[in-house]
C-alpha cells in the first residue's frame, strides 16, 4: 500500500490561507494503479457479496491508515441472480444472458420465482411497444444507446479539447451504454400485456456481458434475456419459420445489507465538503468504479498527510465511496436524507465532488470486440456552482491537462427527480452545489472493464485538478458556492427523486 511523499520545503497551501506547511506530494500514478489492481481483484464486488464486503473492509482501513475517522453506512439492498437462464426456438437453442433485475413482481419484492413461457414473439425492433399488439406475446427489440457524446453540447459551458479529440464527427456520434431504451421498452411491453421480452444488443459489439443497472423508477415485471446483434439476426431467421418461442428465466433475489464507507477530516466547523465515487461492481468493474475509488483514496491519503503536518482546515472534509449503485441507489438516497436532508445533520455539505470513469475510449474492433483507441474517452463534469467558482473550474481542467473535458450546466437538473447521470445525482436533488465527473466509455457495464482500460495518464490529473476545487472552496464562503445563496435554495424543492 504506498503512501503520499513528503516534500521538506515551506510554502504556503493554497487552500489554507497562507498558513504556512509543508507541502504534501500527491501519490503517484503507480501508486494508484496498484489500489485499482488490488480492487479489481475482489471483484465482482457486487452489493452484498464477499468481493463488496472485502472492498469495504479495503476502504476503510485505507481511510484509517490516512487518520481519518471512519464510519460504514448500513442500508438495506437487494441482490439479484439468475439461476437458469435459456432461449430456445423450436429445436435450436441460443446463447443468451439475463437482463438483469428483470422479472420481479415489485421493488420489495425477495425470493425465487420460475418464469418458463412460451408464446409468440412480437418483433418491434428500434420502434415503440405502443404501435404492436403484444398482448400475450414477447417482445422481441432492439436495445439503442440512444444519448452520444453530441448530446451534450447544448449543455456545454466549456470545452477542453486541445487537438480536436472530440470535437470530431465519430467521436461525437459515440453513443454512451448508460441512457438506453431498455427502461421505456419494459414499461410499455408490461403495460400492453406482453409475458416476457428479448433485447438484442444492437449498438453493442459482440459480447452479452451487458449489465444493465436497476433504473431505481421502473419496476422490470417481466422476465427478459439478452442476444447479441449475430444472434439476434439468427433469432430472427428462426422466427420467420416458427414465429414462436421459449424463455426460460429463474431468478433469486433476497434481502442484503448494503455498507457505504465515510471517511472524516474534521474542520474547526460543521461545514463540509465531499469526495465521492463507489466501490462496488458487477464485473471487473476497473474504470467503474476502481478508478473513482482509488482517486477517492488518493486524495483522502493527500489530505490526512496534511493534517498529520499541521494543516488546520476551516471546512470538514468527507471521502465517500457508496455501494447500491448498481441495485437501485438505496444507500445514496439514506445518506442524503440522513447528512443533507435532515435537520440534525452532523455536517452542513457545501459541496460534493464525485469521481468517476477514468478510462480509455473504446470503439468496436475488426474482431467484435472492444478495441481502445488510445484516447481518453470524452467526460463531462456536471456542475452547479457559482458563476465565478465556475470560471475558475474551467481553468483549473486547462491548468492540469484534462483534455477531451467539458463542464456541463446542472443548475436546473437539481429540481428534477432524475437529476443528473451520475453518482452525486441524490445529493444534487438535495441542494448541495456540486461538481460530477462522469464519462461513458462503450464498455463500462462489461466484464471487458479490465485494468488495461484504465486511463494511467490521467490518473494524477484529475487527482490534483479535484485538490484544487477542494481547496478553492476551502478558501470562500460555503453558503455562497452554489448557483444560489444557501439561504435562498433552502426555501425551494429539495430531494426530489
Amino acid at each position: 500500500m504506498c503512501r503520499p511523499e513528503v516534500k521538506d520545503s515551506r510554502h504556503n497551501h493554497a487552500g489554507m490561507r497562507g498558513i504556512p506547511i509543508l507541502w504534501i506530494m500527491f501519490p503517484t500514478e503507480a501508486s494508484m494503479m496498484t489500489t485499482i489492481e488490488e480492487l479489481v481483484a475482489m471483484a465482482p464486488r457486487a452489493t452484498g457479496s464477499p468481493g463488496g464486503d472485502a472492498a469495504v473492509e479495503y476502504v476503510e482501513r485505507r481511510f484509517a491508515a490516512a487518520g481519518l475517522q471512519t464510519e460504514v453506512l448500513e442500508v438495506p439492498s437487494y441482490s439479484w441472480r439468475a439461476d437458469v437462464c435459456r432461449l430456445d426456438v423450436g429445436d435450436d437453442a441460443l446463447a443468451c444472458a439475463p437482463i438483469l433485475h428483470s422479472g420481479l413482481a415489485a421493488h420489495d419484492w425477495t425470493g425465487t420465482v420460475q418464469h418458463r413461457l412460451e408464446a409468440r414473439v412480437v418483433d418491434i425492433g428500434a420502434d415503440r411497444v405502443r404501435r404492436h399488439d403484444v398482448r400475450g406475446a414477447i417482445v422481441l427489440f432492439d436495445l439503442t444507446f440512444d444519448m452520444t457524446v453530441g448530446h451534450s453540447l447544448p449543455m456545454t459551458l466549456f470545452l477542453h479539447d486541445p487537438g480536436r479529440r472530440v470535437l470530431r464527427r465519430e467521436v461525437l456520434g459515440s453513443r454512451n451504454p448508460y441512457v438506453t431504451s431498455l427502461a421505456r421498452t419494459m414499461r410499455e411491453a408490461a403495460e400492453a400485456g406482453a409475458v416476457g421480452v428479448i433485447g438484442v444488443l444492437r449498438d453493442y459489439p459482440d459480447s452479452r456481458n451487458y449489465h444493465n443497472e436497476y433504473y431505481r423508477r421502473t419496476l422490470f415485471p417481466l422476465p427478459g434475456v439478452w442476444v447479441t446483434r449475430a444472434e439476434g439476426a439468427r433469432l430472427r431467421e428462426l422466427l420467420n419459420g416458427a414465429p414462436s418461442a421459449r424463455l426460460t428465466l429463474d431468478v433469486t433475489r433476497r434481502e442484503v445489507v448494503s455498507r457505504t464507507v465515510i471517511g472524516v477530516l474534521p474542520g474547526r466547523t460543521a461545514d463540509a465538503v465531499m469526495v465521492q465515487s463507489h466501490h462496488d461492481s458487477i464485473g471487473p468493474g476497473a474504470v467503474e468504479d476502481a478508478s473513482g475509488t482509488a482517486e477517492v483514496i488518493a486524495l483522502a491519503e493527500h489530505y490526512g498527510a496534511a493534517a498529520r503536518a499541521g494543516v488546520q482546515r476551516e471546512k470538514t472534509l468527507l471521502f465517500v465511496t457508496f455501494d447500491t449503485h448498481f441495485t437501485g441507489y438505496q444507500a445514496h438516497r439514506e445518506f442524503a436524507r440522513r447528512h443533507v436532508l435532515s435537520p440534525g445533520a452532523p455536517w452542513n455539505i457545501v459541496l460534493n465532488t464525485t469521481i468517476e470513469h477514468i478510462g480509455l475510449r473504446a470503439v468496436e474492433g475488426a474482431d467484435g470486440g472492444f478495441a481502445s483507441t488510445g484516447e481518453t474517452e470524452p467526460r463531462g463534469i456536471f456542475v452547479n456552482v457559482n458563476p465565478a467558482f465556475t470560471w475558475r473550474i474551467g481553468r483549473a481542467v486547462r491548468r492540469h491537462g484534462l483534455h477531451g473535458t467539458s463542464l456541463l450546466g446542472a443548475g436546473l437538473l437539481e429540481f428534477f427527480a432524475g437529476g443528473i447521470p451520475t453518482d452525486a445525482s441524490f445529493t444534487l436533488v438535495s441542494g448541495v452545489p456540486t461538481v460530477s465527473l462522469i464519462s461513458g466509455p462503450l464498455y463500462l457495464y462489461d466484464d471487458a472493464d479490465t485494468i488495461d482500460r484504465i486511463d494511467r495518464r490521467q490518473l494524477v490529473p484529475v487527482a490534483r485538478f479535484f485538490a484544487e476545487v477542494v481547496d478553492d472552496a476551502e478558501r470562500h464562503d460555503g453558503r455562497m458556492l452554489g448557483t444560489m445563496p444557501a439561504a435562498l435554495r433552502r426555501l425551494l424543492p429539495r430531494g426530489r427523486w
